[in-house]
């Protein structure tokens, strides 16, 4: 066996110590998201998404009969950008309700959808070298927070939820997601 030194980096992970504080970041796998999605140049986005913005299936869209937005061509570039930005989330807990989000229109993205998986990499590209900041200082206060809403799924009228865990300053679990059904009377 042989000692290495300190870790630097893990699975494209970057660790960067300090006397206080640990930061995980992934800002070299950012950078390369930015530059291969072609958007160095284009204008930061300040959200990861637009305000009140609908997301509504392919089936939902002919049952109402709304034409306006088409199936993207090039499914296999939206699951691939998909993908990357799931690993993203490792380090970035402010992008995985997006991604979540995004990533249910996996089979059938539209137009639109693609168009705001760039706005997202557009939002990274705003400080690419986010991350986790662990504390090192002790503490053993556990602090939980969540938050849903009552099926605000327009396809299938489920309920979104997420929830965040701390302890101390650091962070230790978070998760956002699609919950329970909700049945229609």
């Amino acid at each position: 066996m042989k000692d290495l030194g300190d870790l630097k980096y893990f699975l494209g992970i970057e660790i960067l110590r300090s006397k206080t504080n640990i930061l995980l970041n992934q800002r070299k796998y950012a950078l390369e998201l930015i530059s291969e999605s072609g958007l160095s140049g284009s204008k930061l986005a300040a959200t990861p998404l637009e305000p009140n913005k609908k997301f509504n299936t392919v089936e939902y869209d002919e049952l109402t009969g709304n034409t306006d937005d088409v199936i993207y061509k090039d499914v296999t570039a939206y699951q691939r950008l998909i993908e990357r930005l799931l690993y993203l989330t490792t380090t970035r807990p402010d992008i995985s309700f997006a991604v979540q989000l995004l990533s249910q229109f996996m089979q059938k993205p539209k137009v639109s959808y693609w168009e705001t998986c760039l706005r997202l990499v557009r939002y990274i590209k705003g400080c690419p070298g986010q991350g986790i900041l662990l504390s090192s200082t002790p503490s053993t206060q556990l602090e939980a927070f969540c938050d849903s809403d009552w099926a605000s799924c327009p396809n299938t009228r489920r309920s979104v939820s997420g929830y965040l865990v701390k302890l101390g300053n650091s962070i230790i679990s978070w998760k956002s997601k699609k919950q329970h059904t909700v049945s229609r009377s």
